[in-house]
C-alpha cells in the first residue's frame, strides 16, 4: 500500500549496509528518484520510512563515522 504522493517502491533495489551483521538487527535501504527508502530487514512487507535525499544526507552526516554505510 502506498500513500498518495509517496514514491513508488515497485522495482526498488534494496540493499543492506556492509556494516550489518548476521544478528538480524539491521535495516535495508533503497535509492529512489529524489528519495531514500528504509525498512526493517526482518519485516520486508512491513512499514517503510521515506526520506528526501537532503534528509538522508543530514542523517548520514550526523551519524558516527563507524556507523556510516559504505556504498
Amino acid at each position: 500500500m502506498t500513500t498518495p504522493g509517496s514514491p513508488d517502491l515497485t522495482g526498488a533495489r534494496w540493499f543492506t549496509s556492509s556494516y550489518s551483521t548476521n544478528n538480524g538487527a539491521c535495516v535495508e535501504c533503497a535509492y529512489l528518484p529524489g528519495h531514500v527508502a528504509v525498512r526493517d530487514s526482518k519485516d520486508r512487507f512491513g512499514p517503510v520510512l521515506i526520506f528526501t535525499r537532503t534528509q538522508w544526507s543530514a542523517f548520514i552526516s550526523a551519524a558516527p563515522s563507524q556507523a556510516r554505510p559504505r556504498h
